[in-house]
């Protein structure tokens, strides 16, 4: 049997190497700021944009390794195919973040210099362009109720009263019971009126559930329940 040493990477050179792992860690860098300044919500995590970085300079290896050969191609997604994410992607913007430096790893790994830096770039400023124009917002706020009532007597008829009363519009979403029956918890979305605060209704629907937990949830859309 043959067990001569060979080694495999002379199919690119130590100047390959260091410009694509360091590029592809200035860019994806670069994508972690404009990630870091545009993020809106109460769920930053240092974390997740420190995986951004690694994550772009992982891929730059991993095209590396692949090359123009098939076979190590497959051998690689069977090998990554074992790995389990088990942290939930709580905003759909973060996936975007996420494919945004595999692309441009992918774009270092196999040596197109120029895609990687024209592509990151140009997608940076249009998320900043989204952002500082605030782009596809809707200027139609809404509140998410709850409110926890015994579970008998007929609440719910007293509930709509007093959502009629304050808000222009309302829908029920959900209806359960929880603490082993003992309560029933209804959720709305609901809109509301002008001249009404969130603090008036907590006390108008206190009223009619027995002194049972009413919750009023603002800015919901932008807040991670």
């Amino acid at each position: 049997m043959d067990f001569t040493f060979q080694d495999l990477s002379g199919t690119f050179s130590m100047a390959d190497i260091a410009v694509a792992l360091s590029l592809s860690f200035l860019l994806s860098t670069m994508i972690g700021y404009i990630y870091r300044f545009t993020h809106r919500n109460v769920s930053y995590s240092q974390s997740y944009v420190q995986t951004l970085v690694i994550l772009g300079m992982l891929i730059a290896l991993i095209m590396l390794v692949v090359g123009s050969n098939i076979a190590r191609a497959f051998a690689l997604v069977g090998a990554l195919s074992v790995v389990r994410f088990r942290n939930a992607i709580k905003e759909t913007r973060d996936v975007g973040f996420i494919f945004l430096v595999m692309g441009v790893g992918m774009a270092c790994g196999t040596r197109f210099y120029s895609l990687a830096i024209v592509a990151a770039v140009a997608i940076s400023l249009i998320i900043l362009v989204m952002y500082r124009f605030n782009w596809f917002a809707s200027n139609v706020q809404r509140q998410v109720v709850k409110v926890q009532v015994p579970p008998d007597g007929n609440h719910t008829e007293a509930i709509k009263d007093v959502l009629i009363r304050f808000t222009s519009e309302f829908e029920l979403v959900s209806m359960e019971t929880i603490r082993g029956g003992a309560l029933t918890e209804i959720m709305y979305t609901v809109r509301l009126k002008k001249g009404h605060e969130p603090g008036e209704l907590i006390s108008a629907l206190s009223e009619r559930t027995s002194g049972q937990r009413v919750t009023v949830l603002t800015g919901y859309d932008q807040t991670d329940l």
